[in-house]
């Protein structure tokens, strides 16, 4: 995946917002891992779903990965200050953005995981 996440980097290098869409097990935290990994990130890299948001350091970057799964409203998401996330220089990766798709930033990145018949991925660029 080193290579596949290296491109993408490359093709939305002005970009630090991205949302990433998705059943549970099609890939969003692997994907998210794996550019942590690109990036620079020496920690180990896991899914917030109870944490609600990790942050990560790398050099100078700051990464952080939301997962809103847990959350029932988009209230509780702006308890835990995502706004501000999404509205500030660093990178921030949000799995299951459904809940505060409303005020996600117009220029966000969307990705859309799917599985295949054949247990392979897709991920679909918006």
């Amino acid at each position: 995946m080193p290579g596949v996440v290296a491109d993408f980097l490359a093709q939305f290098v002005d970009y630090r917002k991205f949302a990433l869409y998705g059943e549970i097990g099609t890939g969003k935290t692997t994907f998210t891992k794996a550019v942590c990994a690109q990036l620079g990130v020496e920690d180990t890299v896991s899914s917030p779903t109870y944490a609600i948001i990790n942050e990560y350091q790398a050099g100078e970057q700051v990464i952080r990965h939301a997962d809103l799964y847990r959350l029932k409203t988009a209230e509780e998401a702006f308890d835990v200050n995502i706004e501000a996330y999404l509205d500030d220089e660093h990178y921030c990766f949000v799995e299951w953005p459904e809940l505060i798709e409303d005020w996600l930033p117009e220029d966000m990145i969307r990705l859309y995981f799917e599985t295949q018949e054949d247990e392979t991925r897709r991920v679909v660029v918006y």
